[in-house]
């Protein structure tokens, strides 16, 4: 196997093997182990634990942002709000189910994760945030939505919420039986206007 492949390869041995038993379980032998190699590969690609650890969490992260910037509304003016919204969460609840490995880290981050996940995950929560309250406020000023940055946080809770759900029980919780819930608790709130 050719190195960049091989590099690929221990990175997604090491995700999935936090994500199945937590970071506690991933060790180098433990990685080695799984991805039938020995412990001189893995030190061939990465200077010790921590620098595998930081290259999985660099690569799950920019993968996570690469799935949501694309879903995060930023002008709900542009057209009927809640149909904009519910465009935005059908994207995200198909990223979620197509990339459960990634969501899990991101949403559920297992036991022992690394510290650096953590930061990462604030940092990217932050600019959804941010985003989500631009889109609000710029697109319903004068509507009966009330303070954008916690109208924000709402709908990133519940968007959150929604993913959680397609992670831990898809057959109960399709991502079409939530984009319904979403559509019927959008028509309830001042977005449905």
């Amino acid at each position: 196997m050719r190195a960049p492949a091989r590099r690929e390869q221990l990175l997604l041995v090491t995700a999935q093997l936090a994500v199945e038993q937590s970071f506690h379980a991933v060790s180098i032998e433990a990685v080695a182990q799984r991805a039938g190699v020995t412990r001189a590969v893995i030190y061939q690609h990465f200077d010790d634990l921590q620098a595998l650890l930081e290259a999985v969490v660099d690569r799950e992260m920019s993968q996570a942002q690469e799935q949501v910037t694309p879903t995060t509304p930023t002008d709900l003016g542009s057209g009927a709000a809640s149909d904009i919204l519910l465009r935005g969460l059908a994207a995200f609840l198909t990223a979620v189910r197509d990339h459960p490995r990634t969501w899990r880290l991101v949403l559920m981050p297992p036991e022992g994760a690394p510290e650096l996940l953590g930061r990462r995950i604030a940092r990217g929560r932050r600019t959804v945030l941010r985003q989500l309250a631009v889109a609000v406020e710029g697109g319903l000023s004068g509507s009966a939505v009330g303070d954008a940055e916690l109208t924000a946080h709402l709908l990133s809770a519940i968007s959150d919420e929604y993913a959680r759900l397609v992670l831990t029980d898809p057959d109960r919780f399709s991502p079409e039986r939530l984009l319904e819930h979403a559509r019927w608790w959008l028509a309830q709130s001042s977005f449905g206007m």
